[in-house]
């Protein structure tokens, strides 16, 4: 997704895949863009309830779950916890590190991966993680 992180460009993007620019749904997407860190529903409500005291838990999930169904934003979950979301819509994989738990993204080639054991096989959505030390944790260790 290329859109700007003003109200304005948030809002007219919003409006052209048929969603109502409303306030919560605009600050919540422009929460996503600003930091890409693959926030929780929690780390989202968290960020915007000063901002936005009538904003609810459920507000930000239901808007979350619109910015899903309108392909704006991406969940998974991080070993079946809770849903994090990601506002980078291009292929990529996704590095957990096993001791700060930061996520970071990294390419993929998917033209290179071999799915030969699922021939006629509906592949609906796939996700490739990669868990491990992060270089920052690494280097705080030696």
């Amino acid at each position: 997704m290329k859109i700007e992180n003003s109200v304005k460009e948030i809002s007219h993007f919003l409006s052209e895949k048929g969603i109502k620019p409303s306030y919560q749904r605009v600050k919540i997407l422009e929460r996503l863009l600003a930091d890409k860190n693959h926030p929780t529903v929690n780390d989202i409500y968290t960020d915007l309830i000063d901002e936005i005291p009538s904003l609810s838990k459920t507000t930000v999930y239901n808007t979350l779950n619109i910015f899903v169904e309108n392909n704006i934003v991406k969940s998974f979950s991080v070993d079946g916890n809770e849903a994090r979301y990601d506002v980078n819509a291009h292929s990529h994989g996704h590095f957990i590190c096993l001791s700060c738990k930061s996520i970071f993204d990294f390419e993929v080639d998917n033209s290179d991966i071999k799915l030969d054991n699922l021939e006629g096989f509906e592949i609906i959505q796939s996700e490739l993680t990669v868990r491990g030390i992060c270089k920052h944790c690494a280097s705080t260790k030696s």
